[in-house]
């Protein structure tokens, strides 16, 4: 099929993302956005070696400007706050994955990629306030639906509205479920976290049914901090509470993680969702990327970068008479391997003490160099 002009669901990091990519293609684009604007929650974000690499490709290495290269990642013990796995990173991984690891805020990559969707499609390129209602395949073009009731054609749609897509309505309509934690995300000023945090690595404190992330954006200056809890149900949506409300929740744990947590302030609360996976992510001239195709728990902050391989391997095959068929085969064996290992993350990271615990820590101290090669070196799919 030829596709001239795409319409896009979701203003998102894969949404945008797969707007740039297919203007390397010149493929024109629309991408519509329910939200009024982009979201401004200031959360932090990692993005690996694997999508770093994309997204230097698509001429955007400048949305990295206020990002850090951490020099490692250290995983440590809830108690005592005992090293229990390094991974090197900074320059080792530049080497290594031919692109650097970056941790910075959200917003700033977002407004970066939405800058470039203007440069490649026009200034009116992102239409907000459009919430889509669902699609429409009618053979030569496809029908999208709002819900003011006005509609929109395009040659093809790419749903990347995330979670709850109306896009994913055209292939089944099963829900989100629920996996039983919350995540708590803050940001807090890196004077503020000494002598806790450094600026110049990203901290995991593993623990029996919770863990604690930390790691440094803004050129250092801020910390983003990510608290995970388990809950019997999911609270409202973007609940807030105070650092100080979980320290009970994290009685006993070292006093690095709960002075993090007594100087958090503000803490945005989000329950953690996934959905079975699809058996297929086109039909038609329909196709899903990132979370509208494969919602994953954030155990291996993969989220975002796999959405961004999705956007570019998506825009490599766009020509192909095959395209979505050929970029489904390209990255459902990749992407399957990436939720599965992050759902791991759900029960892995939350062991109990004891026997399990231990075994898991021993692997933990003996992984080998190249253990998250498969994760992190760049790919090209469907060059």
């Amino acid at each position: 099929m030829a596709y001239r002009e795409v319409a896009v669901v979701g203003a998102g990091i894969g949404g945008l993302t797969a707007a740039v990519a297919l203007a390397r293609q010149n493929v024109r684009c629309v991408v519509f956005e329910r939200h009024p604007a982009l979201p401004d929650d200031g959360a932090g974000i990692q993005i690996s070696p694997n999508a770093a690499a994309e997204l230097h490709e698509l001429g955007l290495a400048a949305a990295f400007d206020t990002a850090v290269r951490p020099a490692c990642r250290e995983i440590r013990r809830w108690r005592d706050n005992t090293l229990l796995g390094r991974t090197e990173l900074g320059p080792v991984a530049e080497r290594r994955y031919g692109a650097p690891y970056y941790t910075l805020r959200r917003t700033a990559l977002t407004g970066a990629l939405l800058d470039a969707v203007r440069r490649a499609h026009g200034p009116s390129a992102v239409r907000f306030g459009r919430r889509c209602a669902g699609v429409r395949d009618e053979g030569d073009r496809v029908t999208l639906g709002f819900d003011d009731g006005t509609t929109a054609r395009a040659d093809a749609v790419v749903g990347a509205d995330g979670l709850r897509s109306a896009v994913r309505g055209h292939f089944g309509h099963e829900l989100p479920r629920f996996r039983g934690h919350v995540a708590g995300r803050a940001v807090l000023p890196m004077d503020a976290a000494r002598p806790w945090a450094e600026p110049d690595r990203i901290v995991v404190w593993l623990g029996p049914g919770r863990h604690c992330v930390c790691y440094p954006i803004d050129r250092g200056r801020h910390l983003n901090l990510v608290i995970t809890t388990p809950a019997a149900r999911p609270p409202g949506r973007n609940t807030r509470i105070s650092g100080t409300d979980l320290l009970t929740r994290y009685a006993g744990w070292h006093p690095a993680v709960r002075g993090l947590l007594a100087r958090a302030g503000r803490i945005d609360q989000r329950a953690l969702y996934d959905r079975p996976p699809m058996p297929g992510w086109h039909r038609g001239r329909v196709v899903l990327l990132g979370d509208a195709a494969h919602p994953m728990l954030p155990f291996l902050a993969q989220g975002a970068a796999q959405a961004i391989e999705d956007a570019a391997a998506l825009a490599r095959c766009v020509h192909r008479p095959d395209g979505f068929a050929r970029y489904e085969e390209l990255r459902q064996d990749r992407v399957r391997r990436v939720v599965e290992a992050s759902a791991a993350g759900l029960s892995v990271h939350h062991l109990p003490d004891g026997d399990e615990q231990r075994l898991r820590d021993r692997a933990l101290a003996a992984a080998p160099r190249d253990a998250l090669d498969w994760l992190y070196s760049a790919r090209r799919c469907g060059s």
